[in-house]
């Protein structure tokens, strides 16, 4: 009877063993519960309720990442992010990092092997809704599109962050930045609005790169930073779009009151000059001396604090009534630390050859 007894013991033991063990699978269970977020393109994608990792595929998925503060996410890294300047902020600080992680694809090419062997929880890519609903079959792996971003106060940007807010559970950060961006959107409205439209000056934006470097008659219809500031960009009275060679002797026809030039290609421009200075003198910009800089912030798409800092930098130039009591370099100096969480990071681009002033196009 003893050992019956004892048998009877040792098995509510076992059981009790078992009971506690099946408590610690639940909260292994829980570590896989799931939830529904709807992707860019619309598509209903089922990811872990606690998003542990990503693998960003694709413009603006790594750079936004950034700016969410994400990047203890990542297990892998596009080899396009290595070795890049100052003029690619997000991902010029952050060399550290990408260093350490195994390389899963280049500028938008997946390596689905090593994405496969990093096993993220979710990819965040810039993909249609075919490609990613073939690359999830393919993979396994949820995958979220994500938006081109292309402006820089456009609701894109807004979209882009509180859709990655919802995915790393970075709601409160997605807020801080949406919040900082909404409040920018009213300081320039409300700083415009006293502009008088009849006296706003014209401008002309020169340099702009687009499959390739181009010189002064490289420009762009709908220029982010111009466009914002509601400015009167002569390029988009020629009725194109984007980025394009505008025929310089339209230029001179318009003769416009300010000229700005992308820093990426100032040297390009200053050749054109010594070919030609007699044309380049008989602009009233150029014979005023109203030629300024405007640093590049396209890099593989659009660099949003960059494009930013570029925007407040032409108010002061093309607005200087409404913009007195801004200093360009401190509001740059406010928005990179706000996106990406640096210091003085103006004097970094300045070092590198970026940086805010007029520019001399005859030396």
């Amino acid at each position: 009877m003893k050992k019956i007894i004892a048998a009877l013991l040792a098995f509510a033991m076992l059981f009790s063993l078992c009971a506690c063990g099946g408590t610690n699978g639940d909260n292994n269970k829980n570590d896989t519960e799931t939830r529904v977020v709807t992707d860019t393109c619309g598509r209903e994608v089922t990811i872990p309720e606690t998003v542990r990792s990503v693998i960003c595929v694709g413009v603006g998925s790594l750079r936004f990442t950034t700016y969410m503060d994400a990047l203890d996410l990542l297990v892998g890294v596009e080899e396009n992010e290595l070795g890049v300047g100052a003029q690619k902020p997000f991902a010029y600080l952050h060399q550290d990092v990408w260093e350490k992680l195994p390389q899963t694809g280049n500028n938008g090419e997946t390596y689905d092997e090593q994405i496969i062997s990093a096993n993220p929880d979710v990819i965040i890519a810039q993909m249609d809704k075919t490609t990613a609903d073939a690359y999830q079959q393919k993979t396994g792996i949820p995958v979220v599109t994500i938006p081109m971003v292309e402006g820089l106060l456009d609701d894109a940007v807004f979209d882009m962050i509180n859709l990655l807010g919802e995915v790393y559970g970075k709601q409160d950060r997605a807020k801080e930045l949406t919040d900082y961006l909404t409040a920018m959107k009213r300081d320039i409205a409300d700083r415009v609005a006293k502009v008088d439209k009849d006296k706003a000056p014209s401008v002309y934006v020169s340099g702009i790169s687009f499959k390739g470097a181009h010189g002064f008659e490289g420009t762009e219809a709908g220029y982010a930073p111009l466009a914002a500031l509601q400015g009167n960009n002569i390029a988009d009275a020629t009725g194109k779009s984007g980025a394009f060679d505008m025929d310089i002797e339209q230029v001179l026809k318009v003769d416009p009151d300010y000229i700005f030039v992308d820093t990426s290609n100032l040297d390009l421009v200053k050749q054109q000059y010594a070919e030609n200075p007699a044309f380049y003198n008989s602009l009233t910009a150029v014979k005023g001396n109203r030629v300024f800089s405007q640093i590049s912030f396209r890099f593989c798409a659009t660099n949003v604090e960059l494009a930013l800092a570029d925007m407040y930098y032409m108010a002061t130039v093309i607005y200087p009534e409404a913009f007195a009591d801004v200093d360009p370099v401190e509001k740059a100096n406010e928005i990179f630390k706000m996106f990406l969480g640096a210091d003085d990071f103006y004097s970094t681009l300045n070092e590198a050859g970026y940086s805010f002033g007029p520019v001399d196009i005859t030396k």
